[in-house]
């Protein structure tokens, strides 16, 4: 179904060629006064110099064919109420109100209401959570997993086949700082004989709550006591050429960690189709470092190897990018390429998207520079960084507890849950008696599980609903409220929907054969609400498109609450359940459950679900 600003240009297109102009200057734009209409075109100003005339003269003659194509067109092919030619040269459009209820019911009638899949199947990488095993997914964590999820979310939408990769770092000097802490906390375990030769125990020699706490504590040590950091990087140096002791111990590490690591995605409800990570380049990377040797791109400096980047045309200096150490050892932009080549050898993506802290901007444009320049990835394939801000607290300083400490992010969730809990209390009363279901109170069990969903939503839409390269104050107050630009509110307005539609069953209508009849089509509208409503409605396939095209998960976010805000707007002006036309309230039962959709879909590829009530 085509997008309602193509059919207006394809329009203004053939009124500019009718009248002797390049179609071109024919492009149609949601105005930016709505006052005075609700779309524009300014083409006529562009064609102006082009043509020698006057802009209103050019204006004028688009106008008036458009006039007399109206005078002569069948009422149901009537595009426009309003054509105006305004000085200097614009050209004014409102929308005929046949014509919008003739594009929502088109809309209702379509698979995903209309939108349609640019992607064609085609595969798309998606690089986010980046984790480290062995350390607690924490607030930092958070905006990756979060924008990530949204990314992948949006792409399968629209017809992509993407690929989701945790990509977790578990080849790095975190494991052996762990191998080294082990041998000197329990140096009796046979990965620290090196005359032990029987088969490696299946159990680990740890839990999660003991690795939890053996990464931080080696990490402080390496930093005061040079003999152990040396010993953990030689330990490093063991594990990435295969030393069977330190990879059995990694194994221990990657199960135990892996099991947190889900539960604790699964929490935010973030999913991966590859729990890949730096270690599964490991086999890619000695050919690698060959190959980029033999090509003339790494060369020796300070004993390391290294790759230029730089280019003709780069506003600033841009270092080479190291892909050897001088000890051997491998480094993240080494197991990045040596990813690459198994994601092209394995998958052939035709797109990469990497989202991470933006403070790893040199990193990225150095990888994808080598890449190309090495020829592992295609030259016209698009390498894509989304560098995310800082979630700060109101001091406007990184996210901490009360302590100073980093929070975990299960603490986070738990936090922004119970807040969410304490508004449901005040708002509507919980009771422990399952009958409170029967009333407005929630039972326990109930506001519980209602929690958990809005919670979830004032979380992942506090983050998504700011620009990813912005810093942002997390404000649990704000983020949790009913009211304003927030999760709960567009929750709340789904909810509201699915109460008036249970109300208009309960009263003897039946909501399941309008939807699939044609007796209870949207019909023009009547007041300037319930217009503005169905002019939100007729932007959704235009924004769910763009928003994946500029990897923008912010512009879903205010579109939905564009659309809540029309929708409540309209709900004020219009007694949906008393009105006594009944086509007009079939119609009106057929528009919301339209905008029902509509949120329905955008709050899905946000990576969050409505609750039956709140």
């Amino acid at each position: 179904m085509k997008k309602i600003l193509e059919l207006i240009s394809n329009r203004m297109e053939e009124a500019f060629l009718a009248c002797g102009y390049e179609e071109r200057y024919a492009k149609v734009v949601i105005s930016n006064r709505p006052d005075l209409c609700e779309y524009q075109c300014n083409g006529a100003m562009a064609a102006a110099k082009a043509y020698r005339k006057k802009p209103i003269a050019i204006a004028e003659e688009v106008v008036a064919y458009l006039k007399e194509a109206k005078e002569q067109a069948d009422k149901g092919n009537v595009m426009f109420s309003q054509i105006e030619a305004v000085m200097p040269g614009f050209i004014n459009l409102c929308l005929d109100g046949d014509f919008l209820a003739s594009y929502l019911n088109g809309m209702q009638k379509e698979e995903k209401l209309g939108l349609e899949e640019p992607g064609h199947g085609e595969t798309v990488i998606v690089d986010y959570g980046g984790a480290n095993v062995a350390k607690p997914l924490h607030v930092g964590h958070l905006r990756s997993a979060v924008i990530g999820e949204s990314i992948r979310r949006m792409g399968a939408y629209l017809g992509y086949h993407m690929i989701g990769d945790v990509h977790l770092g578990d080849w790095g000097l975190q494991m052996g700082l762990i191998i080294e802490e082990l041998r000197e906390r329990k140096p009796e375990l046979v990965y620290f004989d090196e005359n032990y030769e029987g088969e490696y125990p299946k159990e680990a020699p740890f839990d999660i709550g003991e690795l939890e706490e053996i990464y931080p504590s080696a990490s402080a040590k390496s930093k005061t006591d040079e003999s152990f950091k040396e010993r953990a990087q030689a330990a490093t140096l063991r594990l990435q050429e295969g030393y069977a002791p330190f990879v059995a111990i990694w194994k221990h590490i990657m199960a135990v960690s892996l099991a947190d690591l889900k539960r604790n995605y699964g929490n935010l409800d973030v999913h991966f189709d590859l729990w890949k990570g730096e270690s599964d380049a490991g086999p890619y990377i000695p050919w690698l470092i060959r190959d980029l040797q033999k090509k003339g791109l790494a060369y020796e400096s300070q004993g390391a190897l290294v790759v230029d980047i730089a280019m003709e045309g780069d506003s600033k200096e841009l270092p080479p990018c190291i892909v050897q150490k001088s000890d051997g050892a491998a480094l993240y932009a080494t197991t990045d390429l040596g990813t690459m080549l198994e994601r092209e050898k394995l998958y052939a993506p035709k797109r990469y998207i990497y989202i991470a802290d933006k403070r790893q901007e040199l990193h990225y444009t150095q990888i994808f520079r080598v890449a190309k320049k090495a020829g592992y990835v295609p030259s016209d394939t698009p390498m894509d960084y989304i560098g995310f801000g800082t979630m700060n607290g109101k001091d406007g300083k990184p996210f901490k507890t009360r302590d100073g400490g980093v929070m975990r992010l299960e603490q986070l969730i738990t936090d922004i849950e119970e807040a969410v809990y304490g508004r449901i209390h005040e708002n509507r009363g919980v009771v422990e008696e399952d009958t409170a279901r029967l009333g407005m109170e929630m039972s326990e069990e109930e506001a519980r599980d209602t929690a958990k969903i809005v919670g979830l939503a004032a979380l992942k839409y506090g983050d998504l609903s700011n620009q990813a390269a912005k810093d942002y104050v997390f404000d649990m107050e704000r983020f949790t409220s009913f009211t304003g630009n927030t999760g709960p509110y567009i929750l709340y307005t789904i909810v509201r929907i699915r109460s008036i539609l249970k109300n208009y069953q309960a009263a003897g209508g039946n909501v399941d054969i309008l939807a699939a009849e044609n007796p209870g089509r949207i019909l023009s509208p009547q007041g300037t609400a319930e217009r503005e409503l169905m002019l939100e409605l007729t932007r959704y396939n235009e924004v769910m498109e763009t928003a994946f095209a500029e990897l923008a998960p912010h512009k879903i976010c205010q579109y939905v609450y564009e659309l809540a805000n029309a929708f409540n707007g309209f709900y004020r002006d219009n007694k949906i359940l008393s009105q006594e036309d009944k086509a007009r309230q079939q119609g009106w039962i057929r528009l919301i459950l339209l905008v029902q959709d509509v949120l329905a879909a955008g709050i899905q590829v946000l990576g969050f679900d409505a609750p039956q009530r709140m």
